[in-house]
């Protein structure tokens, strides 16, 4: 099954953009998945072909209008039905790697593209879309952020990636930020390879691998570290127990 991606834009020049490099672009070479650009300005109904409008209520900047969206949203769902739509924006629920890997697993995704102060709030209700925020920062526009969302979900394609296993020791995957890597040369500057990774004992590489990314996780994310900690406490019949306060 090949992944279809299609991007609801304003600037379809802007695409595949650096998609079109590295594994992405070769993925998309040996169509391992598709793109599809929508100009949202095609869609409008008036002859000036325009797509904004001033927000209700007042103040700055324009508002995307919902009859143009709409129009766009149905022509793109006519062509990928099965496909989810996500709207990229600061609003929206923030995105983690299990969600990257649902939308891998899938047939693709449409993905709209805010611009200026953003939609029309009724977009998203009538229909249906999904709100995702890459993080707690404002860009001028969704394209940057659909970018890096369809690079997460490609990279995870069968046969994108060199060993099939490359995928499953990676920050996040397991709840825990990636432990460090080191190469040759084995000294620089006075900073030598931990000797642990040149003993050629894997167990021993194992243990220290863990441990440094259950450290990392803990100094970095303390927000993840306190999510693992929650579910290691996590009774066996799946009731949820306070630290300190369990029943004796």
């Amino acid at each position: 099954m090949t992944f279809a991606a299609t991007v609801l834009t304003l600037y379809p020049e802007m695409f595949p953009g650096p998609l079109g490099v590295s594994l992405a672009g070769r993925a998309l070479e040996e169509q391992r998945w598709t793109l599809d650009t929508l100009q949202i300005r095609d869609f409008a109904a008036d002859k000036h072909r325009t797509v904004d409008d001033t927000p209700a209520g007042g103040g700055a900047g324009m508002v995307l209008r919902v009859d143009v969206l709409a129009a766009c949203i149905d022509h793109a769902r006519a062509l990928h039905p099965r496909c989810p739509v996500l709207a990229m924006t600061p609003r929206g629920k923030p995105l983690n790697q299990a969600r990257v890997r649902e939308l891998s697993a899938g047939s693709g995704v449409t993905i709209l593209c805010g611009r200026f102060e953003g939609f029309d709030e009724r977009i998203v209700e009538g229909r249906g879309i999904e709100e995702v925020s890459i993080g707690d920062v404002v860009l001028s526009g969704g394209e940057p952020a659909a970018l890096m969302l369809l690079d997460a979900c490609i990279r995870l394609l069968p046969g994108v990636m060199g060993a099939p296993s490359s995928g499953a020791e990676e920050s996040f995957e397991q709840g825990l930020l990636e432990y460090p890597h080191f190469t040759r040369p084995v000294e620089w500057e006075g900073r030598t390879i931990p000797e642990v990774l040149r003993s050629g004992d894997h167990a021993k590489i194992t243990a220290w691998r863990k441990q440094q990314a259950e450290d990392d996780t803990r100094l970095r994310r303390p927000d993840f570290w306190e999510r693992r900690s929650g579910a290691r406490v996590q009774s066996a019949s799946g009731a949820r127990q306070k630290k300190g306060n369990q029943d004796t």
